[in-house]
């Protein structure tokens, strides 16, 4: 399993399946990249712009919510 300093490298399909509490972060942002068939080739920084979503928000967030996965 990657760790979460590997995020920039990782598509959001895979940040997603490595760490499924991760999809909240994407719904409660309005970001369609559940399901979403670009998923498997948008970076974390992709999908940050696509959204117009800060990229170190979007990455902070989604640290904490796979520490809190891994405590768990």
């Amino acid at each position: 399993m990657p760790s979460d300093t590997d995020l920039d490298d990782m598509t959001v399909n895979e940040i997603m399946h490595f760490w499924p509490s991760t999809v909240r972060v994407f719904l409660d942002r309005g970001m369609l990249c559940v399901g979403c068939p670009i998923g498997g080739f948008h970076r974390l920084e992709h999908a940050a712009f696509e959204h117009d979503i800060d990229l170190d928000v979007l990455r902070s967030e989604i640290t904490r919510f796979i520490h809190a996965e891994l405590r768990a």
